[in-house]
């Protein structure tokens, strides 16, 4: 069969390598060419008990042409055990002992492709996932049309492993490389570029090759050999993309990225001062292995050290930022407003995550907007952007560096869970195209007269570095003095410093581009988003034949937004919040009708869902 595109999702027990096995398998598809839209879906717990409901994992990823988001439901299931495919089978049910499959609640389509290790369907497998009967797709109510290919992957992979001297543990691990191959031939993917990403993963360990490539051809061969009881599935070729270097990545390492090319390009050293924090921690681990491209990384005793140490490395003329997640965005608070009161450029990394406290932190959700904007004490204005893809976190982390450095202000940038674990199709771009960066700095004419108060034309306050001779100043939290940078307690003075550094922030949308409307303009229906539901608006505009305005610059706003919001009969906000963004536009735009559409699952949007509401209205 032939398709255009199509969506795998492998699940199985958090030590069963579910993430390895979807993530090869979507850089393989990346090297041919295919777009590619992922999602990890991680337990919430650090290791439920084997082979229960909750310590199911998944990964989910859509491959193929036209793909803007991961995919509502899947066409092909990899269940590793009894437990992933009652959780695929039942979705946000599977806790219910009576439910049975519902193609409206299950996680793939009523005529997927449902491959199952039948060595993982024992009795005590079917017990710890709290079957009641001994035959769980009659238990599961799953439709004839769903084609269930049954295979004995553990059997198979430690007989493929027994003349090599791995032992039975180390064999077990193996198997999802055998689940792996069967997929390979599925779908036509080249097993020798898979084999040459095997040998990428495991350069360290030199011998866990052999045996992982001997159990991936394997699979390969058995599904060939023995063509199962499938159709091969080969999607339609790769449509021609713009010439370049392209990659597999996520979105953690696309932003710790775009941190490294914005410092290259400023000519700044790198400084990254941070805790770690899920979702967040793997922009610090990337960062840690670039000393080779002049990063330095403190990993802090807490979050708000973290943010105190890239304050004082912005001060001394570095690149800093700070990466975090919701929690530790409230704990570095006060520290980001000494940032804005001393007017330093500082990028605050927020990896948004599910629920206060510490909620659902391997989820995602949206809903910090509001503290970024205004979870500060005193008027303590600055910049929030939101990157919307995996790829794009790269370019906005780079945009964030030069709004920050040009304009000395604090810029938070907002991703989240979905962004940050999720993968996409990325073309690298040679650092010659990138936009220039030109840090603020201060003209050679205020030697001997300069301090922290003087501005230039647009309002922004000039950065002397320390130890440049004749610039010698002092900085500090306290109010200054908006001519002589001392400290102040008069009244006037006060409201004449707020005034300043609001402006300051808000002349940054003189700088940045104006809002763009996607789909189709002519609708008298607009989606407004921001953010990591992209994807997923694309898809819903595009079945809904209707305009989308996704905002990636939320504060300041574009100047047209207005005009746009305005421009449309009806104007749905669509978030993972309970309205924060409606909220915040009802206050920056006036006279203007908002819908919502809100969804607090601590999971991405599905597109159906998204379709079946506008088409209610």
């Amino acid at each position: 069969m032939e398709r255009k595109n199509i969506v795998v999702r492998f699940c199985g027990d958090s030590g069963d390598g579910m993430q390895l096995t979807g993530g090869l398998f979507s850089s393989l598809s990346a090297i041919l060419g295919n777009e590619i839209s992922t999602l990890p879906d991680f337990p919430a717990e650090i290791r439920a008990p084997q082979g229960t409901l909750g310590g199911v994992s998944g990964f989910q990823v859509n491959v193929g042409q036209g793909v803007f988001t991961p995919g509502d439901k899947a066409d092909v299931i990899v269940a590793m055990n009894a437990a992933a495919l009652k959780v695929c089978a039942l979705g946000s049910k599977f806790g219910k002992l009576d439910a049975t499959f519902n193609e409206a609640d299950a996680l793939f389509k009523r005529d997927a492709v449902v491959i199952v290790d039948t060595d993982s369907f024992t009795d005590a497998d079917l017990k710890k996932a709290l079957y009641t009967t001994d035959n769980p797709f009659t238990e599961l109510g799953l439709p004839e049309s769903v084609q269930v290919v049954s295979v004995a992957l553990t059997t198979l992979t430690k007989e493929a492993l027994k003349d090599s001297g791995v032992d039975n543990k180390a064999a077990l691990k193996s198997r999802n490389m055998f689940a792996l191959g069967i997929v390979c031939w599925l779908f036509d993917r080249p097993i020798d570029k898979a084999i040459h990403f095997l040998e990428g993963k495991f350069a360290k360990k030199p011998a866990l090759i052999a045996p992982n490539v001997k159990v991936l051809t394997d699979g390969y061969n058995y599904g060939q050999n023995l063509a199962l009881s499938i159709h091969q599935i080969r999607l339609t070729p790769a449509t021609e993309q713009e010439h370049g270097t392209y990659t597999s990545i996520a979105g953690n390492k696309a932003t710790a990225w775009g941190l490294i090319a914005a410092a290259e390009k400023a000519g700044k050293r790198l400084f990254l001062g941070s805790y770690p924090i899920t979702p967040a921690t793997d922009i610090m681990h990337e960062l840690a292995g670039r000393k080779d491209m002049n990063v330095m990384v403190v990993q802090a005793e807490d979050e708000i050290a973290g943010v105190c140490t890239a304050i004082g490395a912005s001060f001394a003329g570095d690149l800093a930022c700070t990466s975090t997640s919701g929690p530790g965005l409230s704990l570095k608070s006060e520290g980001i407003g000494l940032a804005v009161m001393a007017e330093l450029p500082l990028v605050v990394i927020d990896v948004q995550r599910g629920g206060p406290s510490t909620g659902l932190p391997t989820k995602t959700e949206q809903t910090d907007l509001l503290q970024a904007l205004y979870g500060r004490n005193g008027e303590c204005p600055l910049v929030v952007l939101a990157a919307s893809t995996p790829a794009n976190c790269f370019e906005y982390a780079y945009e964030a560096c030069k709004i920050a450095l040009e304009n000395m202000t604090p810029v938070i940038l907002m991703t989240d869970t979905y962004l940050a674990n999720g993968s996409s199709l990325w073309r690298i771009p040679q650092l010659a195209e990138l936009p220039e960066i030109k840090p603020q700095g201060v003209p050679e004419e205020l030697k001997g007269k300069y301090n922290a108060a003087l501005r230039d034309a647009n309002g922004v306050r000039y950065m002397a570095i320390p130890g440049m001779e004749g610039f010698q100043y002092r900085n500090m939290g306290l109010e200054r003095d908006a001519e002589k940078g001392s400290i102040s307690t008069n009244p006037e003075n006060h409201q004449k410093m707020i005034l300043a550094r609001q402006a300051k922030v808000d002349q940054v949308a003189d700088r940045i581009p104006e809002a763009e409307v996607w789909g189709n303009k002519e609708s008298e229906t607009l989606l407004v988003g921001f953010g990591s539901t992209e994807g997923h608006l694309r898809a819903a505009a595009q079945e809904l034949d209707c305009a989308l305005l996704q905002l990636n610059y939320i504060y300041p706003l574009q100047r047209n937004v207005g005009d746009i919001l305005r421009a449309y009969k009806r104007v749905i906000v669509c978030e993972l919040n309970s309205g924060q963004l409606a909220a915040y536009l009802r206050s920056q735009v006036p006279n203007v009708t908002l819908l919502q559409y809100n969804q607090m699952t601590a999971q991405p949007f599905q597109v159906e869902q998204i379709v079946e509401y506008v088409n209610n209205l």
